[in-house]
């Protein structure tokens, strides 16, 4: 070691002891508060905040100056595997990684790329700049600009989503509702994706960083340019060509570029139909006449069997009343069914005109819509385009030889259809019935209501009482198919003879009393007292006697009563003529007889 070099050391060593010795004297406190931590950590001196501001302030406006958060064009001087080294004209070049450049594939030497300053220096002095920071910051500003002035941007669809589409704008990833991709109902929504379109952003969500695009708001604009040269040139009876928008089981929505008409159900074909999908589908292009439209124009009412001649006016000329027809059943009502008997040509047959039955059912007990039938033209009215036809003309009237079939006296079976309070509606064979009056159902019994006797369906052996050919009435009877009863009650219940019975039924005016053989007989409430002087009731059975006897009207006129009453005049008789007979009587025998008239009047009395 040379002298001079060995002096330097003693220097240092000198120096460094009379460190130590000024850190071991001074005070610890004194000694943390003084020490210079920046030189410590660094290894280099702190700068003066003041001076390095002084300094930057001199330094601005000078070339290659930049301020960190900066967003400025770079040029790319060089590519690695990795980075994109990029020149910003500063001191020195910034790199970037690849990975922010994966958008753009064909990056390439020389280009101009925009970039963000994030550090003009790190720890080891090097440029940090940032490609993907500076997109997205100029995204926004591009993005708040496009809605704030309605600028149309060009997007790209990335994806699907619940709802709508992913959309790429500048680098930021918009929602495309798919209520606003097109003014028409969307069905397919993958056929677009990957495809670049315009839009215009109709919504910023500045706290969540969401936007909303449309594509629809470009074509409304268009739209309604067109609406307005359209609804001006609108006519009536105007023929124009449109596309199917929307179908509904009430109508069909035509868009006739820009302006959307309805065409109803009944206005698609001259056909009855079911709805309109039988007719047109969805996306079909059509020519319609404008039948009618609104003053605004707003509500167009369109058709398309108007384009077509009616199909009356097609009806073959010579067809007439009487023909036969051949259609198929396209409607069923209560009242009758509607036969097309060519397309567009409908008739009606009334469910009376179905059968010569006069009991009216339902036209759906006859046919069933598509069911194919015959029927005969009944009326035809050409202007009016109406036409009735009927099935059971086809059939031969069964009133035609009603009195060689059912001659009065002859005996028949029938099924019974329905009755009233009068009587029974019996039906020997479809479209001839007959009435069995009430009083016609039965020899002996009372009947006060028809279902007390029958049903509906029961089939009923019936007798031909009177025959109106004229006006087609059938009186009928089924008692009369018995033997009449009264023929032997007769000289059962003679008057004066003498019955048990039981009463049935009783009321104010009397009872109805059950005789033997069921016969029933009345008896009025006078003739039902007791010897005792109370009265026969509900239930009770005693002797009776008759006291009027009608085979015609099959009346029975029975009393208890009058039977200890005769008992009580035999009993008088007998003593009157038993004293006459007495040719001398003594005063005490007169005395007897007196006695014995006195008791039976106090007993008469009595019962009074």
């Amino acid at each position: 070691m040379s002298e001079e070099n060995k002096e330097v050391v003693a220097e240092e060593t000198t120096t460094k002891a009379t460190e130590t010795t000024t850190v071991e004297t001074q005070n610890p406190q004194e000694f943390l508060e003084n020490f210079n931590w920046h030189k410590y950590e660094q290894g280099i001196e702190a700068v003066d905040e003041a001076k390095l501001k002084e300094f930057e302030s001199a330094l601005e406006g000078t070339v290659g100056f930049v301020n960190e958060r900066d967003v400025i064009e770079g040029t790319v001087v060089r590519i690695t595997d990795r980075d994109a080294i990029i020149d910003i004209n500063s001191k020195s070049e910034g790199v970037i990684s690849l990975n922010e450049f994966r958008y753009n594939q064909n990056l390439a030497v020389g280009d101009t790329v925009e970039v963000l300053v994030d550090k003009r220096e790190d720890s080891s002095g090097q440029l940090v700049l940032s490609h993907k920071k500076a997109r997205v910051i100029k995204a926004w500003e591009r993005v708040n600009n496009a809605h704030d002035t309605g600028e149309v941007v060009n997007g790209f669809v990335k994806c699907r989503t619940r709802g709508g589409m992913i959309v790429d704008i500048f680098g930021i990833e918009a929602f495309l509702p798919g209520s606003q991709i097109d003014v028409k109902p969307i069905r397919d929504y993958d056929q677009y994706v990957e495809k670049t379109m315009e839009f215009k952003v109709v919504k910023i969500n500045h706290e969540f960083k969401n936007v909303v695009v449309s594509h629809k708001a470009l074509i409304e604009a268009d739209i309604e340019e067109q609406k307005k040269e359209i609804i001006g040139q609108l006519e009536k009876g105007q023929v124009l060509e449109g596309v199917v928008k929307n179908v509904t089981s009430y109508g069909v929505f035509v868009d006739l570029g820009g302006v959307d008409g309805l065409i109803h159900i009944t206005d698609l074909s001259w056909s009855r139909i079911n709805h309109p999908n039988e007719v047109v589908e969805l996306d079909q292009k059509l020519n319609v006449v404008i039948l009618d439209f609104d003053d605004n124009k707003s509500r167009i009412q369109l058709g398309l069997k108007q384009l077509s001649a009616h199909p009356w006016e097609a009806l073959d000329p010579n067809l007439k009343v009487g023909d036969k027809v051949t259609g198929e059943v396209v409607v069923i009502a209560d009242y009758g069914a509607f036969v097309e008997v060519e397309q567009g040509v409908e008739g009606l047959i009334h469910v009376s005109e179905m059968s010569w039955s006069t009991h009216l059912r339902s036209a759906q007990d006859f046919v069933n819509v598509g069911d194919k039938v015959e029927a005969e033209i009944l009326t035809l009215d050409r202007e009016e385009r109406k036409m009735s036809l009927g099935m059971k003309q086809l059939h031969k009237d069964p009133w035609t030889d009603i009195t060689a079939k059912y001659p009065v006296g002859s005996t028949h079976k029938g099924i019974v259809r329905n009755y009233t309070n009068f009587g029974v509606f019996v039906e020997l064979e479809e479209g001839i019935d007959g009435l069995v009056y009430i009083s016609d159902l039965s020899w002996t019994k009372k009947i006060k209501h028809p279902s007390d006797f029958v049903t509906v369906g029961q089939e009923l052996e019936v007798q031909v009482l009177e025959l109106d050919v004229e006006n087609r009435k059938l009186n009928l009877g089924h008692k009369q198919t018995l033997d009449n009863p009264w023929d032997a009650h007769e000289d059962t219940f003679g008057i004066g003879s003498k019955h048990e019975g039981t009463i049935k039924e009783k009321n104010d005016k009397g009872a109805t009393v059950t005789l033997e053989g069921n016969v029933e007989g009345f008896a009025p409430t006078r003739f039902l007292e007791k010897e005792d002087g109370t009265k026969l009731g509900k239930g009770d059975t005693a002797e009776f006697v008759v006291l009027e006897f009608s085979k015609e009207y099959r009346r029975v006129v029975v009393s208890h009563t009058s039977i200890f009453k005769e008992q009580e005049k035999k009993n008088v008789k007998a003593a009157i003529k038993k004293a006459a007979e007495v040719e001398k009587t003594t005063l005490g025998d007169i005395g007897g007889l007196a006695d014995l008239k006195k008791q039976m009047d106090a007993k008469a009395k009595k019962k009074k």
